[in-house]
């Protein structure tokens, strides 16, 4: 009984924390998940390469949920490895949650589709939904972040209801990506909600945007609004703005997350990357992907 899965990390266009509307988009970076069941026990021991004295709680629970609701409670062992920096606002968590639910789906022998095949066994919104559940369980997460969990599962940006677990749209894009991270890291669970309610007017500003499929701006006002009420420095961003679509402050930071889109003709991330490669940390060129997560070694 063994399962191979992967899912994408993403980007953010609205930060849910306000309002508890959400929107994220799927880039072509990924986590992957092995998991191994064993009937004879209902234990879940967990791995994380990058990080082995890391906390193994919520892939540990994935699994655990999705043998309670889809097998027969079995326990087993699970390990991941990612391209997704952890702490980073590149939706790490989401990622990894993402991967070992439909890991465990493939160890089960269950298929895994959309809500429109009614042949599937599991559809990538009930497992997603099953992950986020298991990220709030195990503490990872203000918001429950499905829309990070969407993006993730589903790929392109993802527009959701977060305290209805609800898909509001999905549409693909096509976007170069330039994402910088600092040396510093900040965890979701410690982000500064008071603060972040104190943007509300500026998060439903965003949403309109979004709704109106005006993303890139969107985002650019996102960065701006939760950079100031989470204490990140806005100057990556307003060196952007000449020079990438949009820009945004990536979930709870500290990853800002520059895009050009392919119908913009003055995106410039080459220049932007020349630009922040005098900051300290990393930089990564990527690109958004609309096929989002999938089962075994290759999409």
């Amino acid at each position: 009984m063994e399962g191979r899965a992967a899912a994408l990390g993403a980007g953010t266009v609205l930060n849910a924390l306000a309002t508890g509307t959400g929107a994220a988009f799927g880039l072509d970076v990924e986590t992957r998940a092995r998991v191994e069941l064993d009937p004879e026990t209902d234990a879940v021991e967990g791995t994380i390469a990058e990080d082995p004295d890391g906390d193994t709680a919520l892939i540990e629970r994935c699994v655990a949920l999705a043998t309670e609701r889809w097998g027969d409670g079995e326990g087993g062992v699970v390990r991941t490895d990612s391209d997704v920096p952890l702490a980073a606002g590149l939706k790490s968590s989401s990622a990894a949650a993402n991967a070992t639910v439909l890991a465990t789906c493939d160890a089960l022998g269950l298929t895994v589709g959309d809500d429109a095949d009614p042949a599937v066994d599991v559809t990538r919104l009930d497992a997603c939904r099953l992950g986020v559940r298991a990220a709030r369980e195990a503490g990872v997460t203000v918001t429950g972040a499905f829309d990070d969990a969407s993006a993730s599962m589903l790929g392109g940006v993802c527009l959701t209801d977060n305290g209805e677990d609800r898909l509001r749209a999905r549409d693909p894009v096509d976007w170069d990506v330039l994402v910088w991270t600092p040396p510093e890291r900040a965890y979701s669970a410690d982000a500064d909600v008071e603060r972040c309610g104190a943007v509300a007017s500026m998060a439903d500003l965003v949403d309109d945007l979004a709704a109106d499929g005006r993303y890139t701006e969107a985002m650019t006002v996102n960065g701006l609004a939760f950079s100031a009420a989470l204490g990140f420095d806005t100057d990556p961003a307003v060196e952007a703005m000449p020079r990438a679509s949009g820009v945004s402050l990536s979930g709870t930071g500290p990853s800002v997350v520059a895009v050009a889109d392919a119908a913009d003709p003055d995106a410039d991330l080459d220049a932007l990357t020349d630009l922040w490669a005098d900051r300290a940390g990393t930089l990564r060129r990527t690109t958004t992907r609309n096929d989002g997560a999938y089962i075994g070694d290759s999409p």
